[in-house]
């Protein structure tokens, strides 16, 4: 029969499974805390320069206690006394030590004393915190996205601290719902946005005004939403106050809006509640973008969609009686509406959009007559046919304006003759204004860049290639989307400075290959420098000499 486990070994043991228990930690890491306080405090024993190793058996609570030496050949070669010794010495210690080996000199276990237990309780209370951090980072790293229920366990200026069990999240301020109001002890919802691992353990970052929170809260009351039949494809939220998102259906017999309303509107009035009231409108999803467009505006009707695919805008006519249900409250409605389509939308009425069309007619009309010298019939026949610049009239295929009625070849020939003219002479006129603003010519043989752009960028303030070297792609070419204001107070947040040539439309490869393009020269500067002729280096130590004498 085994021996007894004495008083001090079952004590260890009880210790490491306490604690291993309690903290839901591997009792292999306590162990290791443990094994490592009795290392510190016999390194204070037998001094700190010793390699003291320390081993508890975690079946029998059995303490061994050691020190690592390293054998060397003769005495005179012992550098550090207490971490080698030589053949003769070591061969006591282990009989078949070798030079260069690392043998093992038995030491007695010591007695903690109270200075020496104080110190391993804080090493053993530092590896279980530091073991318990990384169980929590190991467990929520990979739930970012998930709702999760807990318990208010405080607020803090502001921001919610939420226990969740085996960890604690934060709701910060921005995240929160509105005007909701949160007590201590109250179970609450929300989406794991995002886990950080830091020096004071992991940060569980929760939000309640995410648009993902409402997707995920529809998921769990629609059973289609959560079997993959519908899927929520857009979704933007003004917490608090309305909502908006687009769902479709995977299967032709099920109407993805009434599944997501439910039964007297049963699914949609329990993410409501979940939501302190927030108003919701779900919309149909559609490919087309007009059509999403037009949906997305509910309740208001809309009576012509025109979409501009370079600048990501829509512009939006509605009947007078319906402007302002399309723009809401505060222009609520049209906000929502583009970060649920991705567009910027501009409304305007009907008598808006044809004052704008007439004066854009009336602006390409005087500038076909005075650029390509023709009368204001043909100039109004061009506009009428969709011709808006110089460069489509110059570098269309001809057959796309001798097919205008009335016109033959013979015209279209001698109009793109005329509008490759008109280019040429605004182009130079561009290169004069350019070098008179002091832009240096080796900017204009960039790649991308012409003459109107680099007067742009003289105007900038940016006229060497290392002006423009500085730069980083965003504010070259970054143009930030114009969304309409909720209020007055939103003029406090920070605004996008838009980019030196972001009037262009440059796509951002375009802008990364002009920044790159001049940057090249510092690359080349530094392969061409100059290496020291042996000339040189002989002044330089006949100088050298001189100078010492």
């Amino acid at each position: 029969m085994a021996s007894p486990i004495s008083a001090n070994k079952a004590e260890l043991l009880a210790i490491a499974n306490a604690v291993a228990q309690e903290k839901m930690i591997d009792k292999a890491i306590v162990v290791e805390a443990l094994e490592e306080a009795i290392q510190r405090a016999a390194r204070s024993r037998y001094g700190a320069e010793n390699d003291i190793r320390a081993k508890l058996d975690m079946q029998t609570g059995d303490l061994q206690l050691w020190r690592v030496v390293e054998v060397v050949e003769v005495v005179e070669e012992v550098e550090d006394h207490f971490k080698q010794v030589d053949l003769k010495q070591g061969q006591k210690l282990q009989k078949d030590a070798g030079v260069g080996d690392f043998i093992v000199d038995p030491l007695p276990p010591v007695d903690l004393g109270r200075i020496d237990a104080q110190s391993a309780k804080q090493v053993i209370f530092q590896k279980v915190r530091d073991a318990e951090r990384e169980r929590q980072f190991e467990e929520f790293k990979d739930r970012a996205g998930e709702i999760i229920t807990g318990v208010v366990k405080s607020v803090e200026f502001g921001h919610i601290v939420v226990d969740l069990g085996r960890a604690e999240g934060v709701i910060r301020r921005d995240q929160q719902i509105p005007r909701e109001m949160v007590r201590t002890g109250d179970r609450i919802r929300s989406l794991i946005l995002k886990v950080q691992r830091e020096n004071r353990g992991p940060q569980i970052l929760l939000s309640r005004a995410h648009p993902d929170f409402m997707k995920k809260l529809f998921a769990q009351e629609v059973p289609e939403i959560y079997d993959g039949i519908i899927e929520i494809k857009a979704a933007a939220r003004d917490p608090g106050s309305r909502a908006k998102i687009g769902v479709i259906s995977y299967d032709g017999s099920i109407d993805p809006v009434g599944a997501c309303v439910g039964m007297k509107g049963s699914r949609v009035q329990a993410v409501v509640q979940e939501m302190q009231g927030e108003k919701i409108d779900i919309i149909p999803w559609s490919e087309d973008t007009a059509t999403f467009v037009v949906n997305a505006l509910q309740p208001a009707t809309v009576s012509r969609v025109v979409i501009d695919e370079e600048e990501t805008r829509i512009e939006v006519v509605v009947p007078d009686d319906q402007l302002s249900l399309a723009i809401g409250r505060r222009g609520q409605n049209v906000r929502l509406a583009s970060q649920l389509t991705g567009h910027g939308i501009d409304i305007m009425t009907e008598e808006e959009s044809s004052e704008k069309r007439q004066k854009e007619f009336a602006e390409r009309t005087e500038l076909f007559q005075e650029e390509l010298d023709v009368d204001e019939t043909l100039s109004q026949l061009l506009v009428a046919e969709g011709f808006s610049e110089l460069e489509e009239v110059a570098y269309v295929a001809l057959d796309e304006i001798s097919g205008i009625e009335g016109f033959d070849e013979e015209l279209a020939e001698e109009l793109q003759n005329r509008a490759m003219e008109a280019l040429e002479r605004r182009e130079e006129a561009s290169r004069t204004e350019r070098r008179e603003l002091g832009v240096e010519d080796a900017l204009a043989e960039l790649p991308i860049l012409t003459e109107g752009m680099l007067v742009t960028l003289g105007k900038a303030g940016i006229k060497t290639l290392d002006d423009l070297a500085d730069l980083a792609t965003d504010e070259l070419i970054f143009k930030p989307r114009q969304e309409p204001r909720r209020s007055n107070s939103d003029r406090r947040r920070t605004e996008v400075k838009p980019g030196v040539l972001a009037s262009y439309s440059l796509s951002e490869e375009q802008g990364n290959e002009i920044i790159m393009a001049a940057r090249a020269h510092w690359f080349d500067d530094e392969d061409k420098a100059p290496a020291e002729t042996p000339a040189a280096a002989e002044e330089g130590e006949a100088a050298n000499a001189e100078a010492s004498q």
